[in-house]
């Protein structure tokens, strides 16, 4: 058709800028998104957030030793569990936020996130755990001995397999629970799983550390040389998220639902096993 004036064909002009700008800046990177072809945006997501977290987690126990008395037991507790919650509203959308093979573990034991992405996963948590206690002992200047996790003296490494499983079922409960479609998600899954990892920190730290997560042992375990009761730091958590699984079937029936499956894998290319579901 033909545009009978100037002024028409300005406004034709801007209509056609306009659609041009939201092809380029919104749809566009969302069509990017979406594509299974960028599973690289969800790796990096879990490096970077498992990162940040062993930094914190880490950083706690390396600087109280470079620095005595500066830094509480409860401080230390509490700081990875601030870390997760912003971490979860910062880039939950983007791979789930596992930042945990007990987690990852436990969403795919759910039917919330498919199996052929789990080694991916478990690989950059792992890597992103040993950069942050690389990188805390070039600046620290401390041995990560110090930031990883140990069975008290006195306890036997059985005890603290059982805290582990203990603290762990309760995490991924949480996790669970805020991730399934009788429940809010988001802030509120951030606010309740940061929450827990602090509460948990308060009360089970002295006996095993309350690690919760064999990638955050395994970085500094790694970068100190010295993989003592580290067998803990993995069969515990990966029992408890078990146990943590089938409570959840108790509680909710079978995973794989639409809450359930965006909030384990994020925003981009979300597979359901059962789409009907909530």
């Amino acid at each position: 058709m033909a545009v009978p004036n100037g002024k028409s064909r300005g406004i034709a002009d801007a209509e056609a800028g306009v659609l041009a700008w939201i092809d380029r800046d919104i749809t566009g990177p969302m069509r990017d998104f979406r594509d299974p072809d960028q599973e690289w945006r969800r790796l990096f997501s879990e490096l970077y957030g498992t990162f940040l977290l062993v930094l914190v987690a880490a950083g706690a126990g390396m600087v109280g030793q470079a620095f005595p008395d500066t830094i509480s037991r409860a401080a230390a507790v509490l700081a990875p569990g601030l870390m997760v919650m912003g971490v979860i509203m910062f880039m939950g959308k983007v791979s789930g936020a596992h930042l945990n093979p007990a987690v990852t573990l436990a969403f795919s034991l759910r039917g919330d996130f498919p199996w052929r992405r789990v080694p991916g996963y478990l690989v950059v948590q792992l890597i992103g755990a040993t950069l942050a206690a690389l990188v805390l002992r070039w600046a620290v200047d401390v041995s990560a001995v110090f930031g990883s996790n140990y069975v008290a003296a006195g306890y036997s490494e059985g005890r603290g397999y059982l805290m582990e499983a203990l603290l762990t079922m309760g995490l991924v409960s949480v996790i669970l629970g805020t991730a399934s479609g009788a429940q809010n998600i988001g802030i509120f899954s951030a606010i309740g799983v940061g929450g827990y990892i602090a509460l948990a920190g308060l009360w089970g730290s002295p006996i095993s550390g309350a690690s919760m997560n064999p990638a955050r042992t395994f970085g500094p375990d790694l970068v100190a040389g010295k993989f003592a009761d580290y067998w803990v730091y993995v069969a515990g958590p990966l029992t408890g998220a078990v146990v943590a699984v089938g409570i959840a079937f108790v509680l909710r029936g079978p995973g794989g639902g639409r809450s359930g499956s965006a909030a384990a894998q994020g925003d981009l290319f979300t597979e359901e096993q059962r789409p009907g579901q909530a």
